[in-house]
């Protein structure tokens, strides 16, 4: 039983192993991020945000431009008619016909509106920087998420590459200790034991492998690819940006913190809201004018003959609306608006104190992560020198196969630490730089 479920496994990995011999995609970071910018779904409505706010703040949506309506209209009557003298004989007249038509061309202009329209259109413009800052936001936390993702792709798979060189190792241990057995240089139990392990480590490569391609299939939503059976490799190659351009880019982070940019923002609109609220105080001056065209054919009555009239013009005006007092309604609004101010300011001060202590947290971790890293760096070098010398002495026969195989299992523990020591590091690396507005101005 031991026998079949030891050739199982062995034909499923070298299966999956030659599946991976096929010349496959290596999808760089760069293409991903580039994937992502032009399929992601929510960047997609993000940008669609930009354009809505683009629309809103151009020319045709400022009140700056006229008015122009065209008016038309005709009209028929059919009467009867009897008219009664005071002296003479009555006269009846049936199926009497008037008509009418007119046309107007008319345009409305507002002159002067207590300067609310400028500042609406000062508004306006400040949204529609909002707008770009908030996408900017949004491309930002889905590069975060799709970079994590994309560097659990390359932990995994370099995780695959040990685990590969384990079980390697464990299938020669099993060759080797067979040979003594059939010699008579051991007994059977070393056989076995080293069986076990090549199957333990057999259901480890399973599992990563499994872990490996549902991570891929994350990647794939992420950049809306379909989700295929082709299969593909990531770039594994991690660099990390030098201390003192690191320290440059805290130093200004203030200034270049997304959110931050946002309540500024925040802060330009609430002002111009109170300067639209105060508007409210000056008059309002119209300027109207139209052309106009009328026809009218009467019919002919008792005493006057049936007539038309055509008559044809243009006509002009100016108008001046002051609400002298409106109840109150704009004193309300410029207190509400000045509050609204205030709440921004508090809001960014607020913020702002979170980030400081948001970057510290950031950077603390970046360096613990960093020191970790080069710990198990040291860690791979002590462990991959006692498993050398111990894979001499267990072919020596000079320790026990459970010696070697505790070498062995320590050394995969040490490079499998490494792995996730490295892309940690580049994640909180990853995690600064979103801090200091600067993950989408740094090769990556």
């Amino acid at each position: 039983m031991g026998r079949s479920v030891n050739l199982i496994l062995v034909v499923a990995i070298f299966c999956m192993g030659s599946m991976g011999a096929q010349e496959e995609e290596v999808l760089t970071k760069e293409e991903a991020i580039a994937l992502a910018l032009e399929r992601n779904y929510g960047i997609e409505m993000a940008n669609n945000d930009v354009e809505i706010a683009e629309n809103n703040q151009g020319i045709l949506n400022s009140g700056y431009l006229p008015s122009l309506t065209g008016r038309a209209g005709a009209g028929y009557d059919l009467n009867d008619r009897l008219t009664e003298p005071e002296e003479g004989e009555p006269l009846e007249q049936e199926g009497i016909e008037s008509n009418s038509y007119n046309a107007s061309i008319n345009i409305d202009y507002t002159l002067f509106d207590g300067l609310g329209r400028f500042y609406n259109y000062k508004s306006l413009k400040e949204q529609y920087d909002l707008s770009k800052l908030q996408a900017r936001e949004t491309i930002e936390n889905t590069m975060l998420q799709l970079l994590t993702v994309y560097y659990e792709i390359a932990r995994l798979t370099e995780n695959v590459e040990v685990l590969k060189d384990v079980l390697g190792t464990s299938k020669d241990r099993v060759t080797r200790a067979q040979y003594q057995f059939d010699y008579g240089q051991s007994n059977n139990l070393a056989v076995l034991n080293a069986r076990v392990d090549v199957n333990n480590d057999s259901v480890n490569l399973l599992q990563t492998r499994q872990q490996l391609d549902n991570t891929k299939r994350d990647l794939n939503v992420l950049v809306d690819r379909q989700i295929t059976n082709k299969d593909f490799e990531v770039d594994t190659t991690v660099s990390f940006i030098p201390k003192l351009q690191l320290e440059a880019y805290i130093d200004e982070a203030e200034a270049n913190n997304v959110s931050l940019l946002q309540l500024d923002k925040n802060l330009a609109i609430t002002d111009y809201d109170i300067k639209i609220s105060k508007s409210g105080y000056l008059p309002t001056i119209d300027l109207n004018g139209s052309y106009g065209w009328n026809f009218n054919r009467s019919a002919a009555t008792a005493f006057f003959p049936g007539s038309r009239q055509t008559t044809d013009g243009i006509s002009g005006g100016v108008s001046l609306t002051w609400d002298l007092f409106d109840g109150g309604t704009t004193s309300v609004q410029i207190q509400n608006a000045k509050i609204t101010h205030e709440n921004q300011e508090l809001q960014k001060k607020q913020v702002a104190l979170g980030i400081r202590r948001d970057i510290a947290n950031a950077l603390g971790n970046y360096e613990n992560r960093l020191y970790i890293l080069r710990v198990q760096e040291e860690n791979v070098a002590t462990n991959q020198d006692n498993f050398e010398r111990s894979q001499e002495q267990f072919n020596l026969g000079r320790i026990t196969s459970i010696e070697f195989r505790q070498a062995q299992v320590n050394l995969l523990d040490a490079r499998t630490s490494l792995n996730l020591a490295k892309y940690d590091a580049k994640i909180a690396e990853l995690e600064l730089l979103q801090l200091t507005g600067q993950l989408l101005n740094v090769e990556l």
